[in-house]
């Protein structure tokens, strides 16, 4: 859960510190941001766990910085610790690679920013230790044209300056998210909002996705009415006219849909996020294979973030009960939460994933790219809710792309 009036972590330009051991990331992160976030040692491998760190970086606006594990760590710890950086890498929108003065950019380093390059996140070199200043010329360092060095020391803020500078000019300002229901609602439009009360939420707090969207409507000058499902068709009675939209917790469907005129645009809000930082139209498709599920299929469950199991828990109860409904047999689940996304998911059947309002674009990006590349079908929380409550195409009409892949898979 999040507070109201701070920016999520999966809506900040995210910014990762990598590079190998005793490289200086640490000190680096804390000369950037001006605190001690992180723990600095001469001991190579101080750093274990990815540290992070919220803050503005005008005009960038709101930023988070992660610092990480050396990449050439050793042994069985160190690769899980290694595997933890290469999770944060997979959500960067910039990397800073750092390296020592003394030892240079190493082939090792090279490859890494070769990996960062095929991946097609910007990157910037900092030479760091240069507690005297500029290196001489003979031990100035050759980098790539199209990569930006910097000398910098963390010790005596040499450079920082530069560095975050170079961090602004670096940043792809134009690789914002899409609109979560911007495009969807004008100037002066009402958009209602169905939230019951998620027995997860704590008390006296909206769930983060229904704060992310009272914010979208607000940004576009629009009106947002919060009612819960029950008040529903009070509530669209006491209205001078038609809202824009109808937004629902998907849990809701069923009753929101009965009490919302067929002519007004309902969806839900995992839908909503599914379009803002999957591919809806990919997670549409991703259904039918629910359809064809036999037994002994293995079926992945994802959820974004990590919550205490309620007892009709969405994913570990509500989700598995429908879909063994649909497929009529006896189907494997399996779990992950969190940032853990397993490498290798070729094994199962069909993903469903949830909204992922905890998780930034270029994460469920990936999620779903390696769910293609694997050729693994991939679904959503509320798509497949929508299915099951024989609501999809009103759900999805609001969303041209999504409706065309339905109507691609009930063609075919």
């Amino acid at each position: 859960m999040a507070d109201m009036n701070a920016t999520p972590m999966a809506n900040r330009f995210t910014i990762g510190l990598f590079g190998r051991r005793n490289a200086g990331k640490s000190s680096l992160i804390n000369a950037i941001t001006g605190q001690n976030i992180a723990v600095t040692s001469e001991v190579a491998g101080t750093t274990t766990d990815p540290v992070y760190k919220a803050m503005e970086l005008l005009p960038l606006g709101p930023v988070v910085f992660i610092d990480t594990a050396g990449l050439d760590d050793t042994g069985n710890l160190g690769k899980l610790r290694v595997e933890r950086t290469y999770e944060v890498l997979r959500k960067c929108n910039l990397a800073i690679v750092a390296a020592d003065i003394h030892e240079g950019i190493t082939e090792f380093d090279t490859e890494f920013i070769e990996q960062l390059e095929r991946r097609k996140i910007p990157c910037i070199c900092v030479l760091n230790k240069c507690d005297e200043g500029v290196p001489p010329e003979s031990l100035k360092i050759k980098s790539a044209p199209e990569i930006p060095l910097i000398y910098a020391s963390a010790a005596t803020r040499f450079g920082i300056d530069k560095v975050i500078k170079q961090i602004i000019s670096s940043s792809n300002f134009e690789d914002a998210e899409p609109a979560l229901v911007g495009d969807l609602v004008n100037s002066g439009d009402v958009a209602v909002l169905v939230t019951p009360i998620d027995k997860a939420a704590p008390k006296g707090r909206l769930i983060l996705p229904q704060q992310q969207t009272i914010r979208d409507i607000i940004e576009k000058d629009a009106i947002a009415v919060i009612t819960k499902e029950h008040e529903l068709k009070h509530a669209l009675e006491r209205l001078n006219s038609p809202p824009a939209i109808v937004i629902t917790d998907s849990q809701a469907f069923l009753k929101v849909s009965a009490d919302t005129p067929p002519e007004i645009p309902m969806t839900s809000f995992s839908i909503l996020f599914a379009r803002q930082k999957g591919d809806l139209a990919e997670m549409v498709r991703g259904i039918k294979r629910i359809e064809h599920l036999v037994p002994g299929d293995k079926v992945l469950i994802v959820e974004g973030c990590t919550h205490h199991d309620q007892a009709d828990d969405i994913g570990k109860v509500k989700i598995p009960r429908w879909i063994r409904q649909i497929a009529g047999g006896e189907i494997q689940f399996e779990w992950v939460s969190g940032a853990r996304y397993p490498k290798d998911i070729s094994e199962y059947a069909v993903i469903v994933h949830c909204g992922g309002c905890m998780l930034n674009r270029r994460e469920m990006q990936y999620r779903v790219e390696k769910a293609r590349e694997q050729g693994v079908s991939i679904t959503n929380y509320g798509v497949l809710i929508a299915y099951v409550m024989g609501i999809l195409p009103r759900a999805i009409k609001p969303f041209p792309a999504a409706s065309m892949a339905l109507d691609e898979i009930n063609f075919k």
